[in-house]
């Protein structure tokens, strides 16, 4: 099976809001899709199988308040269609938006929250050099904790 990575497109917005809604249990306002798009284009990319969007990644880059710190790359959100699970898409998706943040934005760390209870995902982050960095108690709307998981992104320096 191959795939491809593009960017998003706003035409696309529908197939993602499904697989955002079809993987995760945070959803997002089509506001907040076309919001992060407009201000990153370049950090929203989807995967495609024959033509049709089977996976996403959703990031930004966030600067630090009163200019402490650095910018850092901060993935929302990553999904890919249970069909498609563990085929390389998710790592490809999620090494594409690394690489564009370090080399377009010059970050030199990634961040991302994780469910705790998201062993898949927390492997998929630890394999591509993610660690757990602290707990967020009750991060979720559920009430669930997150970990909080960050990456330097040295590796991907030019």
């Amino acid at each position: 099976m191959s795939f491809r990575l593009r960017e998003f497109r706003p035409e696309d917005l529908e197939r993602v809001i499904f697989i955002n809604r079809t993987c995760l249990p945070e959803n997002y306002t089509r506001g907040f899709f076309l919001s992060t798009y407009r201000s990153f284009p370049d950090l929203f990319l989807v995967a495609e199988v024959d033509g049709v969007i089977v996976g996403y990644i959703m990031c930004r880059i966030e600067r630090s308040i009163w200019g402490l710190g650095g910018a850092r790359g901060h993935v929302i959100s990553i999904a890919v269609m249970p069909e498609h699970r563990r085929k390389g898409i998710g790592t490809a998706l999620l090494r594409e938006a690394l690489s564009r943040m370090a080399e377009r934005y010059g970050v030199g760390e990634c961040f991302l929250e994780v469910r705790v209870s998201n062993t898949p995902a927390i492997s998929l982050y630890e394999k591509l050099g993610f660690v757990r960095k602290t707990v967020l108690k009750g991060y979720y709307l559920d009430g669930e904790d997150a970990y909080l998981m960050s990456k330097s992104l040295s590796s991907f320096a030019s």
